[in-house]
């Protein structure tokens, strides 16, 4: 494919320390009357560059294959952008400048904090401050667009929604829990016979009626001591099997006996249980409505680049 050859044709001055005074500047691809230089796809794709030098050394095979993908999708991303600026144009709108100047002087102060600060930081990346406020200027034009074309034009309807509940039953199955408290304490070896004792010591105080959380607070090892031995909800997967056996066998304000493994000693208070069962729809709904959105808006998003893509002349070279 031309973008994975272009992107293989810079991978030379990616693994370079000074890849912008190595690069030879060049059109790489041409929407309508705007042409898109090498240049433009490597500060585009730089943070992602960055990042990928500090994951990967640059002879990698990850890095290559990884570099690839980043100046590909930088370069249909740049091409997207392109799109939507001119249709941003062809339908009249205009930003105007003391805007555009407010907005400039935002991005300082939550990026960058002062002008000394962007100034600096624009020198070490080569970018002038021009560069800058176009780069403002085009990324708020595209957000612009495509919450006006895309975003706006979603809506998720109650039906919809239960349309999807009923098509994804086995995704919202819950199985058996338990609501569980714990007292665990760990034997010091295999010859440990104080820990049994102590185990059988507090069993012996929950009889007399003293609160399991009070004792698990005081007695047990378990990180959820200082919450009186609070595991929350469960499912039989959480437990090891000795445990969930027991556990699932026991009534809600039920107390086990003394439950030895190799390791530990363990005694377990179930105070709630709710048996399996497929989640309500008004637990969830919001869910299923933030995932219909986002399916719908990549939908939308897809059909309207598309559209774009359909009357506007794009040329990608070699």
């Amino acid at each position: 494919m031309k973008l994975f050859r272009f992107a293989f044709f810079l991978f030379a001055f990616c693994a370079a320390a000074q890849v912008r005074a190595e690069l030879v500047d060049g059109v790489v691809a041409v929407v309508s009357d705007q042409a898109i230089t090498r240049q433009q796809v490597q500060d585009f794709a730089m943070p992602a560059l960055d990042a990928l030098r500090r994951q990967y050394t640059s002879d990698s095979p990850e890095f290559q294959q990884k570099l690839n993908d980043v100046l590909t999708n930088s370069l249909e991303l740049l091409i997207e952008r392109r799109l939507i600026l001119r249709e941003f144009d062809s339908e009249g709108y205009h930003m105007p400048d003391s805007y555009l100047d407010q907005l400039v002087q935002d991005r300082i102060r939550e990026r960058y904090g002062d002008r000394v600060t962007l100034t600096k930081t624009l020198q070490a990346e080569g970018i002038t401050f021009e560069q800058f406020c176009q780069d403002v200027h085009d990324q708020t034009i595209e957000s612009y667009m495509r919450s006006k074309k895309v975003t706006q034009e979603i809506v998720i309807s109650p039906f919809q929604v239960e349309q999807y509940y009923k098509a994804h039953q086995d995704d919202y199955k819950v199985e058996d829990q338990v609501k569980l408290r714990m007292i665990v304490l760990n034997k010091t070896g295999d010859d440990d016979t104080n820990t049994p004792a102590l185990v059988n010591e507090i069993k012996s105080e929950l009889k007399k009626g003293l609160p399991f959380a009070q004792l698990a607070s005081v007695y047990s090892q378990g990180s959820d001591a200082k919450n009186g031995g609070d595991k929350g909800w469960l499912d039989r997967t959480a437990l090891r099997k000795e445990l969930s056996d027991v556990a699932f066998s026991l009534k809600p304000g039920d107390v086990s006996d003394v439950i030895e493994t190799p390791e530990a000693c363990y005694i377990l208070k179930v105070e709630e249980m709710h048996p399996a069962h497929v989640r309500p729809i008004s637990e969830i709904r919001e869910d299923i409505e933030k995932t219909l959105r986002a399916q719908k808006h990549d939908e939308l998003e897809r059909q309207w680049i598309e559209s774009l893509r359909k009357k506007t002349f794009i040329r990608i070279f070699a």
